[in-house]
């Protein structure tokens, strides 16, 4: 049986979640590298293990074909938060322009997720 896009959205999300959150809790190293250096370790990685897990359930719910509304307000309010937290620190130089990438992925699964809520009518999506 063939995946659907909701489904599909929520593999894509749950992936990149799962990936961008245990990135920094495997290796800190080269998430610095990357993200630029941080103060407080112990909070990018306490936000890692958030990010993480709410790949959990995002992911569960594709493999069990049971992407419900509420999967979708919760794959595209992450998606909100995080992506809007990127923008505003970027803007305000808290924190480099290399987070305006995720702010764009981010973007992407809101778009994405607001196509399959108005196309299933904001119903039960499957």
């Amino acid at each position: 049986m063939e995946a659907r896009p909701a489904e599909l959205l929520a593999y894509a999300q749950a992936a990149y979640f799962a990936a961008t959150g245990v990135w920094p809790i495997v290796h800190m190293p080269s998430f610095l590298a990357v993200t630029g250096p941080k103060r407080d370790l112990w909070l990018v990685k306490t936000v890692g293990a958030l990010v993480a897990a709410v790949a959990l359930p995002i992911g569960v719910a594709a493999w069990n074909k049971n992407v419900t509304p509420e999967i979708v307000l919760l794959a595209a309010g992450t998606a909100a938060t995080l992506g809007a937290v990127d923008v505003v620190y970027v803007a305000k130089r808290v924190i480099p322009k290399v987070y305006l990438f995720d702010a764009a992925a981010e973007a992407l699964l809101i778009a994405g997720w607001a196509a399959v809520w108005f196309r299933m009518g904001g119903g039960v999506v499957h």
